[in-house]
């Protein structure tokens, strides 16, 4: 029985509309590479019908371990075409956490760098459950032979349909995938982010951050993370272009990289405006092509904001705070970047937020408490941890939905504006008092001389 036709989005349909709004037009710039939307979305057709011949069936976790790279984008999104569910994990990722990654979400395929093959090539092999592995880069022949159901990566392309993806099967609620968090504070978690999570979550950023079709969007970050991946997916959501990198590692470079591509959009952590903050030669580049800076994580020490005022005079400058559970939480409006420099902001459209105590109670204006999101952009769990998913997902004011404790602890003022003040899995306790790191971090930012702080509790018996 044929289905009828779904008027309701799914992510890779942002790919699909723009290939054929502006199929001609350059969607990624990798490297020496220049792919338009056209050849993007014939590569990801042809690459999700080479899965489903090779056994992915809707629902099937496909791994893929490569750097920022024109293979990683084809790959991701060819996923998804083929009803499956995308984990791009980590290269820096070691051997050990690779084979604990592949065996907690027993992945169908894996699609993975030859540069990387003394990493995975043993963790594949004592993968059971995959189907397929997919290499892309010069492999040679006797390592291809080493694993399990392997193909070239060309040669996983060429077998595949580029005219048309795979049967659609999913719906909204499916899941489109699996990011696996860093496991600093015991195993990595697989946070579950459906599609209707994805499309919401970039509606709502996009929106406020006023992003056109005609951006240039620079992405120094792993796809492996949700702040790298977001720029992908928003950028090809509008029909912008996408210049991706490996990361920040050489800064003059990049920042020549900006200035020829027309860099409109740069997105950043802390740590690259640090090391922004110390090169001596800004001033010989031309960034009036900037209309926007975002920052995430904590807030933005105060000497950030006034350096990349200075470096980005023409630019709205975004501080912003989110986690992967939940993609965004709050963005500082840039008009209220004087008058609120040390908050992280108001909800991100379509989002809900308050502030609890210990015991579950709303707490008012600048009280110190844990931090609660609401809204369509909050993750399914964690992937098959039934016990630290009900640590985070708490029941909601709706009877049946579930609202996200963050584990932050947080403060909002009386107009509603959030100030981040530490996790909790962080906060130190010195003479019976509960210190926040990041408080005093952002103290000692703001001393003339200090480049960089981290703050540490020392067990005193």
């Amino acid at each position: 029985m044929s289905q009828a036709p779904n008027p309701v989005q799914l992510l890779q349909d942002y790919l699909h509309t723009s290939a054929h709004v502006a199929p001609e037009k350059v969607a990624l710039v990798c490297k020496q590479n220049r792919v338009t939307y056209a050849e993007l979305n014939a590569r990801s057709n042809a690459l999700a019908n080479t899965l489903v011949a090779n056994g992915v069936q809707r629902g099937d976790r496909v791994v893929i371990f490569a750097d920022n790279s024109v293979e990683t984008v084809v790959a991701f999104w060819a996923t998804l075409k083929a009803n499956a569910v995308a984990s791009i994990i980590n290269p820096l990722t070691k051997a050990d956490k690779l084979n604990y990654l592949l065996k907690d979400c027993r992945p169908t395929a894996l699609i993975a760098d030859q540069h990387l093959y003394s990493v995975f090539a043993t963790p594949a092999k004592d993968c059971p459950h995959l189907k397929l592995v997919i290499v892309s880069g010069d492999i040679v022949n006797d390592r291809l032979s080493t694993l399990p159901h392997s193909k070239r990566w060309d040669a996983a392309i060429a077998a595949g349909n580029p005219d048309k993806a795979p049967e659609r099967r999913c719906i909204d609620i499916d899941l489109a995938t699996i990011i696996y968090t860093s496991g600093s504070t015991g195993d990595p978690k697989g946070v579950m982010l459906s599609h209707r999570n994805m499309l919401t979550a970039c509606t709502s950023i996009s929106s406020y951050l006023e992003i056109q079709h005609d951006e240039v969007i620079l992405c120094v970050l792993p796809l492996a993370f949700d702040y790298g991946l977001y720029q992908m997916i928003m950028a090809f959501q509008l029909g912008a272009r996408l210049v991706l990198e490996r990361s920040f590692a050489f800064p003059a470079q990049i920042l020549n990289l900006m200035v020829a591509e027309g860099v409109t959009g740069f997105p950043g952590v802390p740590t690259i405006f640090a090391i922004l903050a110390e090169l001596k030669s800004l001033k010989d580049y031309d960034f009036s092509n900037i209309r926007y800076v975002t920052n995430t994580a904590a807030n933005l020490p105060v000497k950030h904001i006034l350096m990349l005022r200075d470096i980005f005079p023409h630019s709205r400058i975004y501080s912003m705070y989110g986690l992967t559970e939940c993609k965004r939480c709050t963005y500082l409006p840039p008009r209220d970047l004087d008058r609120k420099p040390s908050s992280v902001g108001i909800a991100i459209p379509n989002t809900e937020l308050w502030v609890i105590d210990e015991d579950g109670n709303k707490v008012g204006p600048n009280v110190v408490g844990q931090l609660v999101i609401r809204g369509a952009t909050v993750m399914q769990g964690y992937w098959e941890k039934p016990e630290a998913t009900a640590k985070k997902l708490k029941p909601g004011p709706l009877p049946g939905e579930r609202v996200l404790h963050t584990g932050d602890y947080c403060r909002l003022d009386e107009e509603g504006y959030l100030y981040f003040v530490g996790r909790m899995d962080d906060v130190i306790k010195s003479r019976g008092e509960k210190v926040a790191p990041k408080e005093v971090e952002n103290a000692l930012m703001n001393i003339p001389g200090v480049r960089e702080a981290a703050v540490i509790g020392v067990a005193d018996d």
